[in-house]
Formats: C-alpha cells, sequence, structure tokens
C-alpha cells in the first residue's frame, strides 16, 4: 500500500501571479507613484530575494518603490505567496493555530500575520452609513486578558484555571464581558463596537455617526434606548420582556416591530467566534471588524479574498507618505 504524502498548499502557489494580481488591483489603469500619484515610473529591474517583485523608480520626484511599497505586506520577510493564502484562511474562519498548521509557520509567526491583517482591515475599511430601517441591540462576550498576566494582577485575584464564564447579568469590559453594541440595516450593512458599558452616553455617539437623522429605528425595551425619539430618530421598541418578540404596529399583518434580524446576526458573530477558543478583550475589536466587513461585503472563497486584497494593497496616506 503506498503511502499517501501530506500536501503543501504552499507549492501550489505561484509567487509570479500573486505579484501579478497585486498590481491589478492596486494600479488597475496603470502603474503610479505611491509618493506624489506620478504616473511618470520606469522599472528599475526586480527585487533580489523576491524575483516577481518589480522595482520602479518615479520620474518626477525621484523616490524608489516597488510592488508592495506602502500596502501592508511590505517590510516582512514572508513571502507573498504566504501572506495571501494566511488572508485566505482567515476568510475561512481558520484559526490562529489551525493557520500556522497549513502554512507550516511557528504559531507566534502566524498570530503576529493575522493581527497585522486584522489590523490592515479595520483600518482601511470603508466608513459604513445606515438608513431606511435600522435595528440597535447590543450582545455581551466572555473575553479576558489571554495571554496578559499582567492584566490578571492588576485586577488582584488568581488566575482562572477554568474556561472564562464571565458574571451574570449585564456585562462590562471590567466585568471581562464586554458589551458589543450593534446597528444593522434591515437588507443592508452592519456595524459593531466593542464599548466598555452600555449606557446613554456611550451609545448616543456611534448612533449620530453612523445612523442617517430620520432614520427608522427598532429596539428592545432597554432603556438606554430612551431618547432615541430626541436625538431625531423615529423609535419603535418590542418587549421581549413580557415574551414579545415581534408586532404588528399599523395592521397591515406584518408584524414590523421586532429585532430578529440583528439578534439573527449575533447568532452568526458567536459561531464565528467559537473557533479561536476565547479572544482577548485587546483583540476581540479586530476580530468584530474583519467578521463585520466579511459580513458587509457578502462574499466568500476566492470572491472575499479578493475583496481582502483589494482593500489591503490600497495604501493610506500614512503608509504612503
Amino acid at each position: 500500500m503506498v503511502c499517501a504524502r501530506m500536501l503543501n498548499i504552499l507549492n501550489l502557489i505561484d509567487d509570479a501571479r500573486c505579484f501579478e494580481t497585486v498590481r491589478a488591483m492596486r494600479w488597475p489603469q496603470g502603474v503610479t507613484c505611491p509618493h506624489c500619484d506620478s504616473p511618470q515610473v520606469t522599472k528599475q529591474g526586480h527585487d533580489e530575494s523576491q524575483p516577481a517583485r518589480q522595482k520602479y523608480e518615479c520620474t518626477v520626484c525621484r523616490r524608489r518603490f516597488d510592488d508592495l511599497t506602502g500596502t501592508i505586506f511590505a517590510g516582512h520577510h514572508q513571502p507573498l505567496r504566504v501572506w495571501m493564502l494566511c488572508l485566505y484562511f482567515m476568510g475561512l474562519n481558520l484559526s490562529n493555530e489551525q493557520i500556522a498548521q497549513e502554512l507550516d509557520l511557528n504559531s507566534d509567526d502566524a498570530q503576529k500575520m493575522t493581527t497585522q491583517l486584522r489590523e490592515g482591515i479595520v483600518e482601511r475599511k470603508p466608513e459604513v452609513t445606515l438608513s431606511g430601517e435600522v435595528e440597535c441591540d447590543e450582545v455581551y462576550v466572555v473575553a479576558g486578558h489571554k495571554g496578559k498576566p499582567e492584566e490578571v494582577k492588576k485586577k488582584g485575584r488568581l488566575g482562572r484555571r477554568r474556561r472564562l464564564k464571565g458574571e451574570r447579568g449585564r456585562g462590562t469590559l471590567e466585568k471581562e464581558k464586554p458589551p458589543i453594541f450593534g446597528m444593522m440595516q434591515r437588507g443592508g450593512e452592519v456595524v459593531i463596537t466593542m464599548l466598555p458599558n452600555v449606557q446613554q452616553k456611550t451609545i448616543a455617539p456611534l448612533i449620530e455617526q453612523t445612523i442617517a437623522k430620520g432614520t427608522v429605528v427598532y429596539t428592545d425595551e432597554y432603556d438606554i434606548y430612551d431618547r432615541l425619539t430626541e436625538w431625531g430618530y423615529p423609535h419603535h421598541t418590542v418587549c421581549h420582556s413580557a415574551g414579545e418578540f415581534a408586532r404588528d404596529e399599523d395592521g397591515d399583518g406584518f408584524c414590523e416591530i421586532h429585532v430578529n434580524t440583528i439578534e439573527g446576526f449575533w447568532s452568526l458573530l458567536r459561531s464565528w467566534l467559537r473557533p479561536h477558543r476565547g479572544v482577548s478583550q485587546e483583540k476581540l475589536p479586530l476580530y468584530l471588524g474583519l467578521f463585520e466587513f466579511v459580513h458587509n461585503v457578502r462574499k466568500r472563497g476566492k470572491a472575499l479574498l479578493g475583496a481582502l486584497l483589494e482593500l489591503l494593497v490600497t495604501p493610506t496616506p500614512r503608509n504612503a507618505g
């Protein structure tokens, strides 16, 4: 019997095609200088360690750059194909440990890569404005200080030996049960944010920044939403404590008063976080930002990889300078 050999997925990815993809996404109208935006550039050979990585010189500002200058992929020792595969596996929601195994990486290297990619996505993801009909709700996620024993000592208690369970009831960041505040347009996009607590003073700036004035907002009966009308939003509530989950208020036979859409979204978020076996408070906003982007682009597999890669190869002003 012939023993099947393990397939190394890295051998299936071509470096040249990776760089061709980056160039096509970054400069669809032709190469331009990331420093002055001039299209007057000349090719200056290739990188010695990565032959597929084209080098350029701008004839206007005389500065040199290459395919990755100003992007999140610049300045790292891992080949571009490794970064692309890492990003692809993140889109499949593999844990850092699984990604390390798939790419034959040290676990610390894999964690650093995924953290940098998540930071890049959160930094570059487009701002979202919600309108029409929007549901607001909050959920509580157990999250301590994973890998940071100094934070545990600050709280004056011994480290937990078992899985974090958090305190009963509504949580806060201090109780290691941070609230995630969500705003979701029916049939549209979602915005989620980790907060230290859920109070009117913490949610008001987020609502006013994200939801267009005059938008109809649906919530449960939690009193933090009592001033929505005062803030400029027609407000309807469903009373969960009374066993009510949807209500037909205008008599058309359709129960339009509910927050079922965002509650369904919370189920998806919990499923997304489950493979990672506990995310720290420090890293949780990065996981939320990635999931928000994935949900809003509504793509999976290779299509999602394309959307993530296109987002990441777009230089930010800070990186391009």
